[in-house]
C-alpha cells in the first residue's frame, strides 16, 4: 500500500518551504512507459529553467503517475510570467505527446480503497450520496502553492477542502 500522505519523501529538502508549487493531474495513471518517455522532458526543462536570465532552482517530477509537480525554490530567483510560460509550454507538450488531460481541472483525485480515483466535478454529489466518498475521503487538493502547503494541505480529507463549503457532505 502506498502511503500518499508521506509526501516529503518525493520533494527535495534543500528547497524553502515558501517554494512556488505547480500541480498538473493527469486524466488516468500513466504507464512506466509514458512516466519514462516524460523524465528526459521534465529533467531538461529544469536544467534550462531561467527567468529573467538567471537559473530557477527548480524541481519537476512525477509523483503516484498521476501527478506533475514543479516548484521553484524563489529565494534567490524570482519566477517571472515567461518563466511560468515556458512550464505551460512543457505541460502542454507532454498532454499532446502522452495524449492526456493535464489541465481539466473539473476531474477532481480522491483516495477510495488505497487507490487514486479521478471524479468529474459533475460527479461528486452523486458520488457522496451513493456513499464512493464521504467527508472522510482523502481529496488532492492542487490548489496548494507553495511546498509547505504541499506537505501539510495537498492531501486532506474532503472535510477540510473548499469541497466541504459546496457540498453537502455525510459523515
Amino acid at each position: 500500500m502506498i502511503d500518499y500522505k508521506n509526501i516529503k519523501e518525493f520533494l527535495p529538502q534543500d528547497f524553502h518551504d515558501e517554494s512556488r508549487v505547480w500541480i498538473y493531474q493527469s486524466n488516468r495513471i500513466l504507464s512506466m512507459s509514458e512516466a519514462f518517455t516524460i523524465e528526459p522532458l521534465l529533467n531538461s526543462f529544469i536544467e534550462q529553467w531561467k527567468s529573467h536570465g538567471s537559473p530557477v532552482k527548480g524541481f519537476a517530477n512525477l509523483i503516484f503517475g498521476q501527478f506533475i509537480i514543479i516548484m521553484a525554490d524563489e529565494s534567490k530567483t524570482q519566477v517571472g510570467g515567461c518563466s511560468t510560460d515556458s512550464s505551460v509550454r512543457l505541460i502542454k507538450q507532454i498532454e499532446q505527446e502522452l495524449q492526456i488531460e493535464l489541465f481539466n481541472r473539473q476531474n477532481l483525485a480522491f483516495i477510495i480503497k488505497d487507490k487514486i480515483q479521478i471524479l468529474p466535478m459533475q460527479q461528486i454529489n452523486y458520488a457522496l450520496e451513493n456513499e464512493f466518498i464521504n467527508s472522510d475521503t482523502l481529496y488532492f487538493n492542487n490548489l496548494v502553492a507553495t511546498k509547505k502547503e504541499l506537505i501539510e494541505k495537498w492531501i486532506i480529507p474532503v472535510k477540510e477542502s473548499w469541497l466541504a463549503s459546496r457540498l453537502v457532505v455525510n459523515s
